[in-house]
């Protein structure tokens, strides 16, 4: 039997489909460059950005690449004098563009097609204040810098602000994209760790993208006298030291004396031999130590005035002086100046005599095998700080120039003498004679120079230790110097 046609009943209705997907314009509105750079700058005093267009693909990558060549323009004016660029310290930071890309593509997702014109506004609103911690850089490096900026503490929350503007100028520019609320808030603690990352391994990046080109500047100086050796240079080392060590004068008894070892072992800056003949003198004039102190140098105009400042030398040096010491009760004050590396040995040259390097350990060693007790020892270097430790004792003070992390100041070219031993030595040692005395006047001094000069690893943060047994010791050998003068 067959059903009307006409009377069947109507078909069922199908579910609603889904909405579909805005269209994407096939060929969208294009924009001028200037117009995208000052959206882009608008974008970072945190207004609505005026435009739609999606910007064409040569015009994505000139955009990107902009701000990037004018930093690296601004860069240059980090270094004074004759400087080269450093290709690879240059892209160590454009893995920044790949995340903030990934960031960008995950909260815009259904609307990817707009992820350029992101990309190009989210550049531009991070320029003016990469270009602002820039500026900062160049007015330290020339010492234009505010007052105010001087001091780490308002520094520091200076950038922090500067870096939370960033953070929400990004954040701003998604959520005016018609994006969930809830991808918005996902979006912000990525941003904030790649903006923080990003910053981190700017100021902490050890490969500046541009660096002072010594070769050029070197160039520009007079040359340097250089270090001939022949058999009379080490014939006459050989009469020089047994000269030196005939000369150290003998011992008064009865009373505490005061021995120096003086050691500077870096000859390719002047620095290092005008520190450690000023530091001999001071040791020499303020302690009593006339004729007991041994000077230790390199450098290719004291070959035939000074015993090279060697490794060996040193354990030679101190071993003679152990045996004109009393070591249970005489004080010897020993002095290292040279540039520091992060593992904490301290540099040495010589050209072209090969000279190792000095560990703490070797320090250590040759004093605990010569018997010396009592030991003031002072380290002018960068990242000198790792050298308490292996060093401390409960007979020794020890002062260094740096923490076991920063840098020093000071051990430049054009250096007179380093911040540390200008101001603990030359200044502060000079009004009193307890070492301890002098540290603790000399490290607000040390920290205003540094800031006055613009350093940019933060402050040195010099260190002392004092042993518990040596105390009384120095304060006993003060009060009688202080009396007889």
């Amino acid at each position: 039997m067959h059903e009307d046609l006409n009377s069947q009943s109507p078909a069922p209705e199908m579910p609603d489909a889904e909405p579909p997907a805005p269209p994407v314009p096939a060929v969208a509105r294009r924009a001028s460059l200037w117009r995208w750079i000052s959206e882009g700058l608008r974008t970072a005093f945190l207004q609505a950005p005026r435009i739609e267009a999606t910007p064409a693909p040569w015009q994505l990558l000139l955009l990107l690449l902009l701000p990037e060549l004018l930093w690296f323009g601004m860069t240059r004016f980090q270094v004074m004098g004759p400087a080269q660029l450093n290709a690879t310290a240059a892209l160590n930071t454009l893995w920044v563009w790949g995340l903030l890309a990934w960031l960008g593509w995950t909260a815009l997702r259904g609307q990817q097609h707009r992820l350029a014109r992101w990309l190009v506004l989210a550049s531009w609103a991070t320029f003016p204040v990469n270009l602002l911690f820039v500026g900062l850089s160049i007015a330290y490096a020339y010492g234009w810098s505010p007052e105010l900026l001087q001091n780490a503490n308002y520094l520091w929350s200076f950038y922090g602000l500067c870096y939370f503007w960033m953070l929400l100028a990004i954040t701003l520019l998604t959520a005016r994209e018609n994006v969930a609320r809830w991808r918005v808030a996902l979006l912000v603690p990525g941003l904030a760790a790649m903006l923080a990352l990003g910053f981190w391994q700017t100021i902490n990046m050890q490969d500046r993208v541009w660096q002072t080109d010594f070769a050029a500047s070197a160039a520009a100086e007079p040359e340097r006298p250089r270090l001939r050796l022949t058999q009379e240079v080490f014939e006459q080392q050989q009469t020089l030291w047994e000269r030196t060590l005939a000369g150290i004068a003998e011992r008064q008894p009865g009373q505490t004396n005061v021995y120096g070892l003086v050691f500077a072992p870096y000859a390719s800056e002047d620095v290092f031999l005008r520190e450690s003949t000023m530091v001999a003198k001071v040791i020499q004039e303020r302690f009593g130590a006339k004729q007991r102190v041994l000077h230790l140098a390199n450098h290719p105009t004291t070959a035939d005035t000074l015993p090279w400042a060697t490794p060996l030398n040193l354990q030679r040096a101190i071993a003679a002086l152990a045996r004109r010491m009393d070591g249970e009760n005489d004080l010897l004050v020993v002095y290292l100046t040279s540039h520091g590396a992060r593992d904490h040995q301290l540099a040495a040259t010589n050209d072209p005599l090969s000279v190792p390097w000095l560990t703490p350990k070797e320090l250590r060693k040759a004093l605990d095998e010569a018997g010396i007790r009592n030991r003031v020892v002072a380290i002018s270097a960068c990242y000198s700080g790792g050298w308490v430790e292996p060093m401390a004792t409960d007979h020794t003070l020890i002062m260094t120039a740096a923490d076991a992390t920063h840098t020093s100041y000071g051990c430049g070219r054009l250096s007179e003498l380093t911040f540390f031993g200008r101001a603990m030595f030359d200044e502060e040692l000079r009004k009193t004679r307890s070492f301890e005395t002098a540290f603790a006047a000399a490290v607000p001094v040390i920290k205003q120079r540094e800031i006055e000069a613009g350093k940019e690893d933060g402050f040195s943060n010099p260190q002392i230790s004092v042993g518990e047994k040596i105390r009384p010791m120095l304060a006993d050998l003060a009060r009688r110097l202080d009396t007889a003068k």
